[in-house]
């Protein structure tokens, strides 16, 4: 990591990213720190929360870590009175957390249906209610939502990952024409193929066998064939465009989506 200095484009802002212990939540938390930001680093695994707060605040940032299962409307009400006690009003909110098993239509059981919508949509629905009131108190508020490919072009493998994708995009546009009267934007942000242990480990949110990882080289062949412009994309690539989002250059940007695909999805 390089040392927290640069051009403070985020300076007095206040943000909570969920899912901030994995890759591209983390490579937000850095680079908004980087920024000035103070960071609310919030994962429902602890450790790896506390990781990236620990790392930010020995380079001279402000950061705390919270244990938060998005999927608990109480649970984001005790966040967002933490964050506030402990950082101030919150200006930001990276909605990250997600989950997806890969499986075609009529292999998805219920409870994978039911838990990747309630991870990625109830869980940004919750969020979003939550923060509002600490954004209004601040007179202003970015709300940045993860979509996907899935939300340009959903395929026919789960069924579950392609209903949560497409419904943030709606979210996204509900909250944006909801909340503009209180100088609260939202934007949905969409990746292509990111590498990262969401694609290519086996982990309990994202499961992974030699089938669908792209350790496989055959998996993340085509995941590279299909991207125009020749790899796949970083994490710091995602965390730069929600950065940017989040920042005054885009300040007339709502209800929109920001595509980061490499020209996957053309």
């Amino acid at each position: 990591m390089t040392s927290i200095k640069p051009t403070r484009r985020l300076e007095g802002k206040v943000a909570i990213i969920t899912g901030g212990g994995g890759a591209i939540g983390s490579a937000q938390a850095q680079i908004f720190a980087r920024e000035g930001a103070a960071i609310c680093v919030a994962d429902n695994r602890i450790q790896s929360a506390k990781k990236v707060a620990s790392e930010i605040i020995s380079l001279g940032g402000r950061a705390i870590a919270v244990e938060l299962d998005v999927r608990e409307s109480s649970a984001w009400r005790q966040v967002v009175s933490k964050t506030e006690r402990e950082l101030g009003p919150i200006t930001i909110l990276c909605n990250n957390a997600g989950a997806n098993f890969r499986v075609e239509f009529e292999q998805q059981t219920d409870d994978q249906f039911e838990l990747i919508m309630d991870v990625g949509l109830n869980g940004a629905f919750f969020g979003i209610k939550a923060v509002v009131p600490s954004m209004r108190r601040a007179g202003a508020g970015v709300i940045l939502n993860m979509g996907s490919l899935a939300a340009i072009r959903p395929g026919g493998g789960s069924p579950g990952y392609a209903a949560q994708k497409m419904a943030m995009v709606g979210l996204t546009r509900s909250a944006a024409q909801s909340f503009a009267k209180d100088n609260i934007r939202c934007v949905i942000i969409s990746p292509g193929h990111v590498d990262t242990p969401f694609i290519r480990g086996n982990n309990e949110h994202s499961p992974n066998s030699w089938e669908t990882t792209i350790d496989n080289p055959e998996n993340f062949n085509r995941r590279l064939v299909n991207t125009p412009l020749g790899r796949l994309q970083s994490p710091e690539d995602i965390a730069n465009a929600f950065m940017f989002a989040a920042t005054d250059d885009a300040a007339m940007i709502t209800g929109s989506m920001i595509t980061v695909d490499g020209g996957a999805g053309m």
